[in-house]
């Protein structure tokens, strides 16, 4: 009862939102909410089931934006002529020389040091021989609006799952190098590897642009000027325009709500499993869970794929949601640290807290600094005009800050384990 009434609250507040400010602006909070539910979803599995420190949620957040944009975006044939074979090549030479590496590595031979660092530096100078010039013609080709080779053309909804892929590809590399570090070293490492995607996003044009960004995005539902420019949709609102938006919204939240729900009832079906059961044992103790027989860098990698494909997945629906791909929205505070605090105050271990967690919690960040400018408004009223009073409203800025670390604490002060704690 306790646990419906917390969601209740929550939907109370979407719902007072819409009264008293608009109902766009609810329902926006409302859709970047389930995302933010998706993602915390993502790490709970992880930190919550297996108890995997993951300080690198923004980079698959990020890649899952990246397969939107490598999978819906049509094709730039100008650039695929001009050195699309090149890149290609280049991306094939690179791996042949490090699958070789390895190989040779594990062969245990003669002098292998010598010979994977000969193989790796040839690989890495025929590399460089074909990447750069096609490269360098790629982004020539109508720099201003393209410098990229786009991407498939596919259906903008076949990119969420490729994103989730997307992102477990990168967490089965990390993971194969990472998992066997202490949890403050993963820690470490992960976030290290997040900043190093990001900066390949922002770096690379070829690839989606980098900082000039990707716009116009393909909608998977009809887009609100295409509502308006509908002469039925058009007849039956006294104001269009507003309707049509509410109407996109309002599909957005029925598709985010759909993945959301699935994905609760796979990640429940899979928490009361035998599976579900040796995780938890292995997060508890791992040297008894290894003394019964059980893989444990095994189990882990499995988590940290899975957990990660979530991240990924929701990265897909957001940058579907904006219609765009920025990567320099993409922020350690607010796609870690915030998803982080989602899952703390929810409840670590427990689905249902991580979904109350994201909603609760996006909806504080969002709402706190307007709020906060009104009440420091209200207060200061009474102020004469000057420097101290600037400097007040200009703290403003600074309440959600400050509102995520007092939520945090209360919540850890009156319940350590979560709004909703593990069952």
């Amino acid at each position: 009862m306790r646990d419906a009434g917390l969601f209740a609250l929550v939907a109370a507040l979407i719902v007072l939102t819409g009264m008293m400010q608009s109902w766009n602006l609810a329902l926006q909070i409302l859709n970047m909410g389930l995302i933010s539910a998706i993602m915390a979803l993502g790490v709970n599995l992880q930190w919550g089931f297996a108890g995997l420190f993951n300080v690198g949620v923004m980079g698959f957040v990020a890649l899952g934006g990246l397969a939107v944009a490598l999978t819906a975006m049509p094709p730039v044939g100008d650039a695929w002529r001009a050195g699309g074979l090149g890149v290609f090549s280049a991306l094939i030479v690179a791996a042949v020389a490090i699958t070789l590496a390895v190989v040779i590595w594990r062969k245990r031979l003669p002098a292998r040091g010598w010979l994977v660092a000969a193989v790796l530096l040839i690989g890495f100078i025929l590399y460089r021989e074909l990447f750069d010039p096609a490269r360098d013609a790629i982004e020539a080709v109508n720099p201003a609006l393209q410098g990229n080779l786009g991407g498939l053309g596919l259906p903008v909804l076949f990119s969420w799952p490729v994103g989730g892929l997307l992102a477990a590809g990168a967490a089965w590399i990390i993971g194969k190098t990472a998992l066997g570090l202490r949890s403050d070293y993963l820690a470490i490492a992960t976030l290290g590897i997040a900043e190093i995607i990001l900066a390949v996003m922002k770096n690379e044009d070829w690839l989606a642009r980098g900082v000039k960004n990707v716009i116009g995005v393909p909608s998977p539902l009809p887009t609100a000027v295409e509502l308006q420019e509908n002469a039925g949709f058009a007849a039956r609102f006294a104001d269009p325009i507003t309707a049509s938006t509410i109407g996109v919204k309002l599909g957005y939240a029925v598709l985010f709500a759909v993945v959301l729900i699935a994905l609760i009832v796979l990640m429940q079906l899979a928490l009361k499993s035998p599976w579900g059961r040796m995780v938890r044992a292995i997060r508890d103790n791992e040297t008894a869970a290894e003394a019964m027989g059980k893989d444990v860098t095994r189990r882990h990698l499995q988590i940290f794929i899975l957990g990660s494909a979530i991240c990924g997945l929701a990265g897909a629906m957001m940058t579907t949601l904006d219609g765009q791909l920025v990567p320099g929205t993409y922020q350690p505070l607010r796609f870690t640290f915030l998803i982080w605090v989602m899952v703390i105050v929810g409840g670590s271990g427990n689905n249902f807290g991580a979904v109350l967690g994201g909603m609760l919690i996006w909806f504080l960040w969002v709402q706190v600094e307007p709020v906060g400018a009104w009440l420091i408004g209200a207060l200061t009223s009474g102020l004469p005009e000057g420097a101290f009073k600037d400097h007040l409203m200009d703290s403003a800025a600074y309440m959600r800050l400050f509102t995520m670390g007092l939520v945090m604490l209360l919540v850890l002060r009156f319940s350590p384990r979560g709004l909703i704690p593990e069952r």
